[in-house]
């Protein structure tokens, strides 16, 4: 038996090779690709593409909406499918932080002088993170962050975590690496290199970011104010901002990936106190409560608050 050392570097040069790859892939192309073939809607193609998918991740579609695989219309319309109304319970108490999606808490944390953990040995900052504007992160430097991976069987909807009013939404560029435990281990601050949509929030919790990371394979990000926000043939850096903008309530949906990906909440200083029980790898459902907020004053008027979705995003996919 190999010393535990000496099988420590074994395991992380393997894990080098497995990886690099990645940096030499057509990455967008793929994504692309596969974006075109998952919104097939020749029904033998996406049938077959559905039924091997439930078989290969067990999938359990007595949540969902539709309950026959026959009635989506492509398998992307099957992927981001939407559960049943009360499948989910979604905390109301007014200081609690609520999931926003299912999936497994990747790191959660302080953000310190303004780097978020990533890995072992692997960090990155919250001004790259959200696109390099100081005016942005300087919210949230000295303040908490979650990071939440959504695997291929996770339900794929991404809802708000408290109340809050949509201030911003920023496309920022960048690589698709997989988004996965390897990968995150051995690619430099991989989550501040991916593709991603950035979303600011003015919320119960004080100001909030949601930040949606793409990866390879996840053919595109939607907002439920922008819609469909990637891919886009110009890749350069775009930002909405909205005076007076919507407010949406807990619970309400924000966006979607096609396939898995990440996401991370930022929040400011002392406002969240994660659940002592969250740890790397816990398991969560959109709705369970993560944390619990510090007090405010400051509150957006629930009364006003609404769900903004599109006509064109009502029924499956």
């Amino acid at each position: 038996m190999l010393p535990p050392r000496v099988a420590s570097h074994l395991r992380a040069a393997a894990e080098l090779l497995l990886t690099a790859p990645q940096y030499l892939l057509p990455q967008h192309t793929l994504s692309a690709l596969m974006r075109a073939l998952t919104r097939s809607r020749w029904a033998p193609l996406k049938n077959l593409l559905i039924g091997a998918f439930i078989r290969l991740y067990r999938i359990d579609l007595s949540e969902a909406q539709a309950a026959c695989a026959a009635d989506y219309p492509s398998f992307n319309a099957f992927f981001t499918r939407a559960l049943r109304p009360g499948s989910r319970v979604i905390s109301r108490e007014p200081e609690v932080l609520a999931s926003p999606v299912d999936g497994t808490v990747s790191q959660l944390g302080h953000i310190g002088a303004g780097d978020i953990f990533q890995a072992k040995g692997r960090r990155f900052d919250v001004l790259e993170l959200l696109g390099g504007e100081a005016a942005r992160a300087e919210h949230f430097v000295g303040g908490s962050f979650i990071t939440l991976y959504l695997s291929p069987r996770d339900y794929h909807r991404v809802h708000m975590p408290v109340a809050g009013r949509l201030l911003e939404t920023a496309y920022i560029p960048g690589r698709l690496f997989a988004v996965n435990p390897r990968t995150t281990r051995v690619v430099p601050r991989l989550l501040a290199r991916n593709e991603r949509v950035a979303m600011l929030f003015e919320s119960e919790a004080g100001p909030m970011a949601a930040v949606l990371v793409g990866a390879i394979f996840v053919g595109s990000i939607e907002t439920v104010v922008e819609g469909v926000i990637t891919p886009r043939r110009d890749r350069r850096p775009q930002t909405w901002r909205y005076r007076g903008g919507p407010i949406l309530h807990r619970g309400a949906e924000l966006g979607r990936f096609n396939m898995g990906s990440t996401v991370i909440l930022l929040l400011g200083p002392e406002r969240v106190s994660w659940n002592p029980a969250l740890l790397p790898g816990s398991a969560v459902h959109m709705g369970q409560p993560l944390g619990e907020l510090a007090r405010r004053s400051d509150q957006p008027d629930r009364a006003e608050a609404e769900v903004v979705t599109p006509a064109a995003r009502s029924g499956p996919g």
